[in-house]
């Protein structure tokens, strides 16, 4: 009786497999693979069978499948044939943002024998977005004292494609004053300076009109134009001078709205209406109007939204000081958000075998992958189990774990087991 029921327990065994990570094949380099972004769906990609050396429907009799982070399928195996295809049409800028180059990580799983190789898909850009100027009509006033040579930095387009097919020049209309330069910033994006070439002549010509236009380096190029209004000036002959051209401040990224995070000042050695000065952004993108304001008489600058370190970890602020005069002075603030503990760590069951044979000297119970969104030792994890189970939690690669039993079972003591999996990060609290 004894064995006929074990026999029946083996027929009754339902393994699922998903995952087993540490075999010869986890330290190889992933295999790569690219695709131009809004490809169709059920578009080839590549034919894993061959890239693995497997033979005509061996993915299929090995129960190949594929995997990736959240389980989120943006690719489809065919087993028959090996082919792997895509399963929708993928938005670079949807999936990553302003990252570049934009690699989506995910394994293939091969279940009889198991066996697992990890593979990249890059997502790669076209020129599929226009420049945009945020404030398409720009108003400069310019002193007719100001000499040949003298630049005003202009407010930016942006463009959310990457790479040559970002921002690449700024030109502008043909005109007897100015010429643009384009120039870098710290962060990689490009702005434009105008450049006076001639003394202006107020009574001469006391408004101009000019038209600027931002190109991506696409192919075939893209652009995206703003008007430039030139109001020209009597003279007011000083312009408001920051105490220092540049400030440096860390911020906790749990800091509340509100939060003052430093206070620029000017001076203006003009009296009057023209010594009178008055602070506000500039060149300042949506995402930093949306997250930081400045008072514009005192200039002190403060936090408008909650701060986010997983999202972004640097601002860079350029303020303006104007007097009454219309004249102004420049600075700018860079912002290093630092990292809290705010997110607690998240585990993905990739694997998992309900039923196992009592008589197996070490079986895969499950592979689960962990992550924290944190970084440093916020970002650490530790993963256990309970201290009196005979089931072992190995480590594999880096956040991966297989749990698998540490020796033969015996049903007969104990038919089934409870295992809590505990994931713990190294922050505080």
């Amino acid at each position: 009786m004894e064995t006929s029921g074990k026999l029946i327990c083996r027929q009754r065994q339902v393994l699922l497999f998903f995952l087993l990570l540490g075999l010869s094949q986890a330290g190889l380099e992933p295999r790569r693979y690219s695709v131009v972004e809004e490809t169709e769906g059920r578009s080839f990609v590549t034919n894993l069978a061959k890239d693995l050396g497997l033979g005509q429907r061996e993915l299929s009799k090995r129960g190949a499948r594929v995997i990736s982070k959240g389980n989120k399928l943006h690719l489809l195996l065919d087993r028959e044939s090996g082919d792997l295809l895509l399963n929708e049409k993928l938005d670079r800028e949807e999936l990553c943002s302003h990252t570049d180059p934009c690699v989506l990580r995910f394994q293939v799983l091969l279940e009889n024998p198991l066996e697992f190789f990890q593979a990249e898909l890059q997502v790669i850009d076209i020129n599929d977005h226009s420049p945009v100027f945020i404030d398409r009509d720009m108003l400069l006033k310019i002193p007719e004292s100001s000499p040949p040579g003298t630049t005003f930095p202009l407010k930016n387009a942006q463009d959310v494609d990457v790479g040559r097919n970002n921002i690449k020049n700024y030109v502008i209309s043909p005109n007897s004053y100015f010429r643009v330069l384009t120039r870098n910033r710290s962060d990689g994006s490009k702005y434009p300076e105008l450049v006076l070439d001639k003394v202006l002549d107020r009574e001469q010509e006391p408004e101009l009109r000019l038209t600027l236009t931002a190109q991506d380096g696409g192919s075939p190029p893209l652009s995206g134009i703003a008007q430039i209004y030139i109001e020209v000036l009597d003279i007011n002959d000083n312009a408001p001078e920051f105490e220092q051209p540049l400030y440096r401040v860390h911020i906790p990224e749990d800091s509340p709205i509100g939060f003052l995070i430093v206070t620029v000042s000017a001076t203006d050695v003009d009296t009057g209406v023209n010594g009178e000065i008055f602070y506000s952004l500039f060149q300042a993108s949506e995402e930093i109007c949306k997250t930081f304001e400045i008072h514009p008489e005192t200039g002190e600058i403060r936090l408008k939204k909650q701060l986010d370190f997983e999202r972004i970890q640097f601002y860079e602020v350029n303020i303006e000081a104007r007097d009454g005069g219309s004249l102004s002075g420049k600075c700018t603030v860079l912002i290093q958000v630092t990292d809290v503990n705010d997110n607690a760590p998240e585990v993905t069951l990739s694997a998992f075998t309900r039923h196992i044979p009592e008589n197996s000297p070490e079986a895969v119970v499950a592979v689960l992958s962990v992550s924290d969104l944190d970084s440093e030792v916020n970002g650490k994890i530790n993963c256990s189990i309970q201290d009196d189970l005979p089931f072992l939690l190995k480590s594999s690669l880096e956040n991966f774990y297989t749990l698998v039993t540490e020796g033969p079972l015996d049903r007969e003591s104990q038919a089934e087991y409870n295992i809590t999996i505990t994931v713990t990060d190294l922050g505080t609290p």
